[in-house]
């Protein structure tokens, strides 16, 4: 790598290390992720078990009969923090380990960073991996996903780190690749079991060039008979490595797989039931309606890369894969094929799925820069005026994360409502909250009464008597962010929904007690939304995906009851 290289590299990884590392702590150690917070909970609880009998028991310590994400990033917490232990006991604890999740999914990211541009400069050239590189630094769901220990990050880098792996095998065979293959393999089903996906990729690298040259010369059977010899060898000895390392060092990294299995395979079905259906939990209610594919592009382009970078990348995918199906591809290498079948044969799952949690499409970001960087490399040689035009591209690439990272220029918004809350509310007050999301205050909470309003219930006199009956006896109702009212709202079309899941008449109490009618007036609102840097241009993304801002910026809303006046 050339002098020039490193340092432009160097420059683009701090660059984004500085982007992933401000405001780490963006929730000032209250714990409001609940994904990160379940595998925190978890990961507290384990502990090594001392004899093989334990360790084979369903019941053993070390089995922490969680399911929906892979043990790695559990046991990877659990074993970093026992190391820092050694120097300060208090880092294994519920408060540290937070901070250390945190710390290992921003190293993470930034390995992502680093083999893209390893996997840029293998498959086209240094200029391309720089580019590559930058954008993925750039992009602003990577770059909040590193604030989150919720594997995303994680899963990400295996899935990328395979890849890059693969190419290399399918390039030059040898076992050391094959084992690495292996590791990586079984780290990334370790990971998810979604990353699964990734096996089309690793049978074609087995099978990718016997069958060119079945589509090549489809009327010389006696070519193929010449190369069966190669082909077997590489899928015997090669690839069959790379298979059974993976079987044996996932049995290693996820033993409860098999050891409990049922529990195992009972949770693995919840989650898939989850992908089938947005009615199989209340917080998936709103992707009822999701057309698959469109929105999950719909999400990466205005919020996951911003719409200039993501008309970039899209453009770059699309353009690179007709040229190569029409073979007019200009330095087109065979191992991108391996990349394309697994940006295709992830999105056509994923993209179909019930559900659309943003992250879910985190492992095609690496390809989407690649062959974003590609189509602009192309671009710049061939346009006048190349210093202007790369300013100015690169000003309205660097918008939308900058003004990304302002949300955390200012206060979380759950800490400055509970501060409101307990400046300005009464102590034995009663507040009514909703259920399936954060009280609040996160703090002192002990000091008021509360009342939980059961809206994800289906409509029924009940339901609706018992809400009542709870307004009538508090003094705030307290909304702690979007997650309920947004799709409860929309879901007013019972002609066309399930039973028990129609809510008009919840619709219609969000309506009124945004419009006063319900005798509850607002009183206070905390929101931090992004915002373009030195302006007051505001972007509200209260109708995007749910999971973007509920998290690190929800909107939280608080109404006094008027009627007790």
């Amino acid at each position: 790598m050339k002098n020039n290289v490193k340092i432009i590299f160097i420059i683009i990884f701090l660059l984004a290390g500085i982007l992933r590392l401000y405001g780490i702590n963006w929730d000032q150690g209250f714990h409001m992720h609940p994904d990160e917070r379940a595998v925190i909970l978890f990961t507290n609880d384990l502990a090594f078990p001392h004899s093989l009998e334990s360790f084979l028991s369903t019941k053993s310590s070390w089995n922490s009969h969680f399911f929906a994400y892979g043990s790695l990033p559990l046991y990877l917490l659990y074993w970093i923090a026992k190391l820092l232990s050694l120097f300060n006991s208090e880092y294994f604890s519920y408060d540290y380990l937070t901070i250390i999740g945190r710390g290992i999914s921003l190293f993470a990211d930034l390995g992502i960073l680093s083999i893209i541009f390893f996997i840029g400069r293998r498959l086209w050239n240094e200029k391309i991996a720089l580019i590559a590189s930058a954008f993925y630094g750039l992009s602003v769901l990577p770059i909040q996903l590193s604030r989150f220990y919720a594997v995303d990050t994680l899963l990400c880098l295996f899935i990328t780190l395979t890849l890059y792996l693969l190419i290399r095998l399918y390039e030059k065979p040898s076992f050391k690749i094959a084992i690495l293959v292996g590791a990586s393999l079984a780290c990334a089903f370790a990971t998810k079991i979604s990353s699964t996906v990734l096996l089309v990729s690793f049978f074609c690298a087995i099978v990718l060039d016997f069958t060119l040259l079945v589509v090549k010369a489809p009327h010389r059977p006696r070519l193929w008979l010449l190369h069966i010899p190669k082909f077997l060898k590489n899928l015997i000895s090669i690839f069959a490595t790379s298979g059974i390392i993976a079987i044996i060092l996932f049995a290693i990294i996820q033993p409860y797989v098999f050891i409990d299995f049922q529990e195992f395979w009972k949770q693995t079905l919840a989650q898939a039931a989850m992908t089938r259906t947005a009615f199989t939990f209340p917080y998936t209610l709103q992707y009822v309606g999701k057309i698959p594919y469109i929105y999950d592009i719909t999400q990466i382009f205005f919020i996951g890369m911003g719409p200039v970078l993501a008309t970039t990348c899209f453009a770059g995918v699309l353009i690179r894969f007709l040229k190569i199906v029409q073979g007019k591809a200009i330095g087109f290498k065979r191992a991108e094929l391996i990349l394309l079948l697994f940006f295709l044969s992830y999105f056509f799952v994923v993209g179909k799925f019930a559900v659309g949690f943003i992250r879910y499409m985190l492992p095609l970001y690496p390809i989407f820069c690649l062959f974003g960087a590609s189509l602009i490399y192309q671009i710049y040689k061939k346009i006048y005026y190349k210093k202007i035009a790369l300013v100015l591209f690169f000003l309205g690439l660097i918008v939308w994360p900058l003004s990304f990272m302002t949300i955390y220029t200012k206060p979380f918004t759950r800490v400055e409502a509970s501060k409101w809350i307990l400046n300005e509310i009464p102590a034995n007050s009663t507040l009514a909250i909703e259920h399936w999301d954060d009280s609040l205050p996160i703090y002192n909470a002990s000091q008021y009464r509360y009342e939980t309003l059961t809206l994800y219930d289906p409509e029924s006199s009940i339901k609706w008597s018992a809400i009542e009956q709870s307004l009538d006896k508090s003094d705030y109702v307290i909304l702690a962010s979007n997650r309920l009212y947004t799709p409860l709202s929309k879901l007013i079309h019972c002609e066309k929904l399930p039973q028990g899941h129609c809510y008009r008449e919840t619709a219609q109490y969000y309506k009124d007690l945004f419009s006063g009618k319900l005798g509850y007036k607002k009183v206070a609102e905390f929101k931090s939304f992004a915002h373009i840097p030195f302006t007051q241009i505001e972007f509200n993304d209260q109708g995007f995906d749910e999971s973007f801002s509920v998290y690190d910026h929800p909107v939280i809303t608080i109404f006094k009851n008027t009627r007790k006046n």
